[in-house]
């Protein structure tokens, strides 16, 4: 089975950096997988993107070393089992609020006895090797994502669950559960202490903890805070910034003309 190189690497407390694919096209995400992402996580939350989408993403990542994540829309073992067969190595599952569901996640990652993942399919073990059933456990990576201030309250509970990988820090839902939604919540007193905290158990514990980056500039200061599982804002918004500083250039210098 292919071995899974960014679980390898969060075992032993490196940083990993990878971005979002909300667009759902396979040429993007091969574009991007093949820039140097060691990871990329195909959003099946808030992307428009279907299971046919999804599929089509994952097997573009796998032409490359990067490796192919899915953020289920929701804590569900049926959503969870379908990405997983579909060819995923890591599962992003939002929103989870204490250890029963961070427990419930591992369960429906993992065949049995870790958990009770259906085991059945051709895909996954034709995409990734013959020996997939007995080495998936291995392999595959689960993060959940601490975005609510009662998660981060019960972030040590939730990362001693054993199946579970790592955290993610979902900083939109963070600050809008903590009324901050619509300011500038990455500067504020409550936000920042809510991060620390999480990163703070995580190091205690021995889980890498993750966040989601604005641009590069915060995917470097996040690293050097300890963050081990980074993310570098995503394919749409790279591609609307790069588009919007070329044409700005362009425009500025015709009007000086």
């Amino acid at each position: 089975m292919r071995h899974n190189t960014v679980k390898e690497k969060l075992k032993r407390c490196e940083a990993t950096v990878g971005s979002w694919l909300s667009l759902g096209s396979p040429t993007a995400s091969l574009i991007m997988a093949r820039s140097g992402f060691e990871w990329l996580v195909i959003d099946t939350e808030h992307g428009q993107i279907g299971y046919d989408a999804m599929l089509h993403c994952i097997q573009a990542i796998c032409l490359t070393e990067c490796i192919p994540f899915v953020r289920v829309a929701w804590n569900d073992p049926m959503l969870i089992k379908r990405a997983l067969d579909a060819g995923a190595l890591g599962i992003v599952v939002p929103m989870v609020c204490n250890a029963q569901e961070a427990a419930a996640a591992v369960r429906a990652t993992f065949f049995p006895p870790m958990g009770m993942r259906s085991a059945g399919g051709a895909l996954a073990p034709n995409l990734h090797g013959s020996d997939y059933f007995r080495r998936a456990n291995d392999e595959i990576c689960l993060i959940v994502q601490i975005e609510h201030f009662m998660a981060v309250e019960r972030s040590r509970e939730i990362l001693s669950v054993d199946g579970i990988d790592g955290c993610f820090i979902g900083p939109n839902d963070l600050a809008a559960s903590l009324g901050l939604l619509h300011t500038n919540f990455r500067q504020e007193k409550s936000w920042l202490e809510a991060i620390e905290r999480v990163l703070n158990v995580a190091n205690e514990i021995g889980k890498p903890a993750g966040i989601h980056c604005a641009d590069a500039d915060e995917a470097i200061e996040r690293i050097n805070q300890g963050f081990k599982f980074v993310a570098i804002s995503s394919e749409l918004r790279l591609m609307s910034a790069a588009a919007s500083s070329a044409i700005k250039q362009v425009m500025a210098q015709l009007s000086s003309q």
